[in-house]
């Protein structure tokens, strides 16, 4: 987590994400060495978005992660249902500035769980300073709830919701964020950044097939799967996935305007980069 005295350090766009990706890459140092190939291949790496994961509680949910994007003069552009995944989420986006990253966030509907996944979820957010929910900082300060987390309570999450048992372990954090392959000039499709990343060693989540989404639909996507690192529970060290790297193709609408927003199909494939996999044959 990074440690910052005051809110101060993120009270403009540009300084919240540079502290944003920070606390990123200090998870996700994957993230960061594709980024660095990318800029040796002579590419500039703009970042099409970024998305975090919480509860649907009000002390948490979805308006209150928003609140740091809105004081920087975010707006609400678009929302989203994903049915088989229980999740509501809504995305943000900078009026006026059009390299300004979009936000993503995205809440589990609690109520569609287990008695047993409600009360875990009532059990963690009461755990949450109230004061935190009201600083930027919270976005970037993880685990709230539990020093020590229980590899049996994560399973019995992943049982239910592979997103839940997640964000059990991560907390507040940004869960990935999104190189624009529509920027890029020479890995400027979905198919050459896929078959750069492969080439250099990096694993992709093919849930849905490699490329999420078409040209027709505006929006292709592409991400690697997440990093798998070995986090200390109460019951021992175990193999856990934290955070992803995400690639996005947009294309112009009739207007001529690249397509701002989300397909809910393909993003549902892309949750799946964090889910759960061994790392041993």
């Amino acid at each position: 987590m990074v440690n910052l005295s005051n809110s101060a350090f993120m009270n403009t766009y540009k300084s919240l994400f540079d502290a944003l990706w920070s606390d990123y890459t200090q998870r996700n140092h994957a993230a960061q060495t594709i980024h660095d190939l990318f800029v040796a291949e002579g590419e500039d790496v703009i970042n099409d978005h970024i998305a975090f994961r919480t509860f649907d509680h009000e002390k948490i949910n979805v308006g209150v992660l928003s609140q740091a994007f809105i004081n920087v003069g975010y707006r609400q552009m678009g929302e989203y249902h994903f049915e088989e995944k229980h999740l509501y989420a809504r995305h943000f986006e900078l009026p006026g500035n059009d390299f300004a990253p979009r936000v993503f966030i995205s809440q589990l509907k609690t109520g569609d769980f287990s008695e047993f996944l409600q009360q875990k979820v009532t059990q963690l957010v009461d755990r949450i300073p109230t004061e935190i929910t009201r600083k930027p900082e919270l976005l970037i300060s993880g685990n709230l709830w539990e020093e020590l987390p229980s590899y049996d309570v994560y399973n019995r999450l992943r049982e239910e919701s592979e997103y839940a048992a997640w964000l059990y372990l991560w907390g507040f954090t940004v869960n990935h964020f999104t190189v624009s392959v529509t920027h890029l000039k020479k890995l400027g499709s979905i198919e050459k950044t896929n078959e750069f990343l492969k080439t250099n060693g990096f694993m992709l989540n093919n849930s849905g097939g490699e490329i999420k989404g078409t040209p027709a639909e505006l929006l292709e996507q592409s991400s690697t799967k997440a990093n798998i690192i070995k986090m200390p529970f109460v019951e021992g060290l175990f193999e856990v996935p934290v955070t992803y790297y995400e690639f996005a193709r947009r294309y112009p609408d009739s207007d001529g305007k690249l397509y701002p927003g989300f397909i809910a199909k393909s993003a549902d494939k892309i949750f799946e980069s964090t889910n759960f996999y061994s790392t041993k044959n």
